[in-house]
């Protein structure tokens, strides 16, 4: 028997209590075409471009144990210039992020040829498979990526070492794969698609509501449906404000107020909590009711302390793994999300938070003005700090043997 005859398949991505027929009807299936598909519920989409373009837009870097970027390593042209012939890296990651969110995992084939590095390719997530070998003991489970290349047909085995593998924080069965959002928000987003689709039904019909025909008499159900089509019809003709009704027959609408129901607080609601999974801030959702422009740039820290941090240390682990060897691991070396492009507030906070970091001489002058995009300047390399700082030992030594001043005598030439 071959090596894979004894592998067993498993895709791990099924949920324990949704199942992946019902999360692909509703997002897919006929579920679609009464709800719309899962990228047309705004807050969704808001959450997933907001979370997939902030981890774009920051530089990824290759530091040594001093924490100095490594310019010389082969790994460097692929994260900093372009990952692979059709990408540049704000496109890769921005891809990477935008799969993990919405697949649950994000995958990237890397290419070596002859030991080198070569190329990083991102995979359609719903073209891989994960199999797993169930005659290995729990410790020493071998598994294996099963990619299926949709426009040749042709199918590939790739060894993990072969493999970046990004997976969201929710793992399913053995933490092979990660669990997609909409598939942890199924029920919720049901709800809130529906209430989409009622808003766009209501203005399709001019923001009318329903309506009772009232007449006197009996019709039967055929005459019922031809009657209310001609009056649907009437309402439905472009730029018509008015209708015909038969003689004896009376039209009534039926009282509707968005306010009574609390519609829109409950859709505000429903909107905060799908943003609140992803971990976005209400302000990122353009919700200011309780905000103002001072804590919207603490709201800015806490986004990035509370949920970029974390999902760029998945990152960086994934990629220390596997893009470097083990002797470059034990010398220290590691990526490292340049993050201060998050952090960049308005010109005088960040002049503010520049200067107290060179006066405390944690940057040097040239560190700061790189920060802003300018070029350094001669003698900018040197850490400065105030001169009146002193160890605590030694505070006070400047004035135990201190000489009187002239014309000043001590106590003992009093006596």
């Amino acid at each position: 028997m071959n090596l894979f005859g004894k592998i067993k398949k498993k895709l791990f991505n099924e949920s324990e209590s949704v199942s992946m027929d019902t999360i692909n009807e509703l997002f897919f299936g006929s579920g679609s075409a009464e709800y719309g598909t899962d990228l047309s519920e705004i807050t969704y989409f808001t959450c997933l471009k907001t979370l997939s373009e902030a981890l774009g837009k920051m530089p990824l870097y290759l530091m040594d144990e001093q924490k100095s970027r490594i310019m010389d390593h082969e790994t460097v042209p692929f994260i900093s210039v372009e990952p692979n012939p059709l990408e540049t890296p704000i496109q890769f990651f921005t891809y990477l992020e935008y799969c993990r969110n919405h697949y649950g995992n994000a995958y990237v084939f890397v290419v070596r040829e002859l030991g080198h590095l070569r190329g990083l390719y991102p995979l359609d997530p719903r073209m891989v498979q994960i199999w797993v070998n169930n005659t290995d003991g729990f410790t020493r489970r071998r598994f294996y990526y099963y990619y299926t290349d949709r426009r040749s047909g042709k199918s590939y085995w790739i060894n993990p070492d072969d493999m970046l593998h990004i997976k969201s924080w929710v793992t399913g069965d053995g933490g092979y794969a990660g669990k997609s959002v909409r598939e942890i928000l199924a029920t919720n987003m049901a709800g809130a698609k529906a209430s989409q689709k009622f808003l766009n039904n209501l203005y399709q019909k001019g923001l009318t509501a329903n309506a009772v025909v009232k007449y006197v008499g009996d019709l039967s159900r055929e005459n019922q449906r031809i009657l209310l089509k001609k009056i649907d019809e009437q309402a439905r003709d472009d730029g018509r404000r008015l209708i015909t009704l038969p003689v004896g027959y009376d039209i009534q609408t039926l009282d509707l107020k968005l306010t009574d129901s609390q519609f829109y607080e409950l859709k505000r609601y429903n909107a905060l909590q799908v943003a609140a999974a992803f971990g976005i801030q209400p302000n990122q959702l353009n919700d200011y009711s309780k905000s103002s422009y001072a804590n919207s740039a603490a709201q800015s820290l806490a986004f990035y302390v509370q949920t970029l941090l974390h999902i760029i240390t998945v990152y960086e682990q994934e990629f220390n793994r596997k893009l470097l060897t083990p002797a470059e691991q034990k010398r220290g070396l590691g990526f490292k999300f340049n993050f201060w492009m998050i952090l960049r507030g308005d010109p005088t906070q960040q002049a503010d938070v520049l200067q107290k970091m060179v006066q405390s001489a944690i940057y040097s002058p040239n560190e700061a003005r790189g920060k802003v995009d300018m070029p350094p300047c001669d003698g900018g390399d040197v850490h400065i700090v105030n001169g009146s700082y002193v160890k605590l030992q030694d505070i006070g030594l400047a004035y135990a043997n201190k000489t009187p001043k002239g014309g000043e005598n001590d106590d003992s030439s009093k006596e």
